[in-house]
């Protein structure tokens, strides 16, 4: 008798979702932890956190909820948060969780795109949620997550009022729901304009979850602390709720980063790992020269969403845990490459390699077209191209956008350059619309950030270029000083690029600048495009420090 690949089908179409696999860990797991909050000093175990995803799922369809609808949450990293991202899909809803430092016109955007039948909101943000409302003429119920706040939406209900007022059964999802259907909606953290919004099926979420249950790897009795904000792919999906519930875990949410708290909740809170931005770990290491604690009892510290240059990632592993991850992606695609601690230190500095599902590729750049997946690179760690990525990971596509330049017969062109070498190490060296030619010649501005990192005041940096009559572009910096009351002349910068015998003379800044803070997104990447626009407002009012 032939073998039937029907039935598979099947249930990998229709039954192989995220929330079967939740489902399956209340089952196995219901007594174990599953959230700690310790400002509350809140817990819930497996079977406490379904009942009040059970009943958020209800509070939602008596709003209007049901599949394929979406709800628009802009929220802390919080239990509610928790809750929102498992009751949508235990509805076969779409959670689109919104970054809570966007302007109302931004967020306005994201509610008239969604167009939600509830939009929840925290009630610190009760005035921007009110404007964003407006701005985007939409009607959705309205539900506030704590105290709500001055000059918010009118007629907003309680979070807890609504799920006390909710109990309606839920029933259970269609037998034609798909596991290709979309059940969460993330928007890009815009580096480079307005954010666009990726639409994420139920396989997708079991794919990342799988993904970083190998790569950790993560079991039933880890418990983690995910820095970054939830809203963004890194938060949610690297060592935050998505991995952690479907394979048994526990998560604590951290609602704004302080690294004194993060460090205490270590072996107060039995945290093993720990998922941040490179700006975050260097302000965790800072605190734990200051203030040693212990911190034994980690099994790794990851970060994501930004370089993590060669320097940064040695004293890491001597501060905080010789178990130093980095792990290289996109809100499209998730993470595509992955550094692990036995790759250090030969190759810190680099993004590591190919995850195991995933295909990535530097390809040549051409000015008139896109390379094609086979057109690569020489892999000598030396030339230079633009890195690709297919992956079960990803998106395929823009909300609204018919045709993106990004998306190409599967693969995504993101728009960073990068090498790699023999063995498939990729760095990344920066975006393509961040490179600068000055005087025909080619710079990359991690490259120089990564130098100017080295001078011992120097606590980060951002390189861009602005208009020069003789070269086209001239290279400046920003830089912050990692003691504001004794910050790093010009002379002195000047003088460690000269001598630095990795910098090219061509590509060393012509002016510096000392600033507080580098403009950011919420996962670390550095804005340059805010940067240029402000290194052009200072060289026309000649804010600029020049050098020789």
């Amino acid at each position: 008798m032939a073998y039937d690949a029907s039935r598979l089908r099947r249930y990998l179409e229709h039954d192989f979702t995220y929330e079967a696999g939740f489902r399956r860990n209340v089952q196995r797991f219901g007594q174990d932890v599953a959230v700690v909050d310790p400002p509350t000093g809140r817990t819930l175990t497996y079977a406490e956190l379904d009942a009040v995803v059970e009943r958020t799922a209800s509070a939602l369809a008596e709003r209007g909820t049901g599949r394929g609808d979406r709800v628009v949450y802009q929220l802390f990293n919080s239990v509610e948060f928790a809750v929102l991202y498992l009751a949508t899909q235990r509805l076969g809803a779409v959670g689109v969780p919104v970054n809570f430092r966007l302007a109302p016109a931004e967020t306005g955007h994201i509610l008239r795109e969604s167009a939600p039948t509830v939009f929840v909101y925290d009630g610190t943000l009760a005035a921007t949620a009110a404007q964003a409302l407006e701005i985007a003429g939409v009607a959705p119920s309205v539900v506030v997550v704590g105290e709500p706040g001055e000059g918010g939406p009118d007629g907003a209900t309680g979070f807890d009022d609504a799920l006390a007022s909710a109990g309606a059964p839920v029933p259970p999802l269609p037998d034609d729901f798909s596991t290709y259907e979309e059940t969460t909606r993330l928007y890009t953290s815009g580096t480079t304009g307005l954010p666009k919004g990726v639409s994420l099926p139920s396989i997708v979420e079991v794919m990342s979850a799988h993904d970083v249950i190998m790569h950790f790897p993560l079991g039933p009795t880890d418990r983690t602390l995910n820095m970054t904000p939830w809203f963004h792919r890194g938060g949610l999906y690297s060592g935050g709720p998505n991995p952690v519930f479907y394979v048994g875990g526990s998560v604590v949410p951290l609602r704004a980063f302080d690294a004194a708290t993060v460090l205490d909740w270590v072996p107060e809170h039995g945290i093993t790992f720990l998922i941040g931005a490179p700006t975050t770990l260097e302000l965790l290491a800072d605190e734990q020269e200051r203030s040693p604690r212990d911190l034994s009892g980690l099994r790794g510290i990851v970060t994501m969403g930004a370089p993590l240059d060669r320097a940064a990632a040695l004293r890491y592993q001597r501060l905080l845990t010789p178990r130093i991850f980095n792990g290289y992606g996109t809100t499209e695609a998730f993470w595509n490459t992955f550094l692990r601690p036995e790759d250090l230190p030969e190759h810190a500095g680099s993004a590591g390699r190919a995850c195991t599902d995933d295909d990535v590729r530097v390809v040549k750049v051409f000015p008139d077209r896109k390379a094609v997946p086979d057109e690569t690179v020489a892999p000598d760690g030396t030339e230079i191209g633009e890195v690709i990525m297919r992956s079960p990971k990803s998106g395929f596509s823009y909300v609204g956008i018919d045709d993106d330049e990004k998306f190409v017969n599967g693969w995504l062109y993101p728009g960073d350059l990068a090498t790699w070498d023999a063995d498939g190490f990729v760095t990344i060296l920066g975006r393509k619309d961040d490179m600068i030619i000055t005087g025909g010649e080619n710079v990359y501005p991690v490259q120089v950030e990564e130098v100017l990192t080295e001078h011992p005041k120097v606590r980060d940096a951002a390189v861009v270029g602005v208009p020069d009559e003789r070269w086209g572009q001239r290279v400046v910096a920003y830089v912050v000083a990692h003691d504001p009351a004794d910050p790093p002349s010009p002379e002195e910068l000047d003088r460690h690029a000269v001598d630095h015998p990795g910098l090219a003379n061509f590509k060393r800044p012509r002016a510096y600048r000392v600033v507080d803070e580098l403009p950011m997104t919420a996962t670390g990447k550095k804005m340059h495009f805010k940067v240029a626009e402000l290194a052009s407002e200072d060289d026309a009012d000649g804010a600029l420090t020049a050098t020789p």
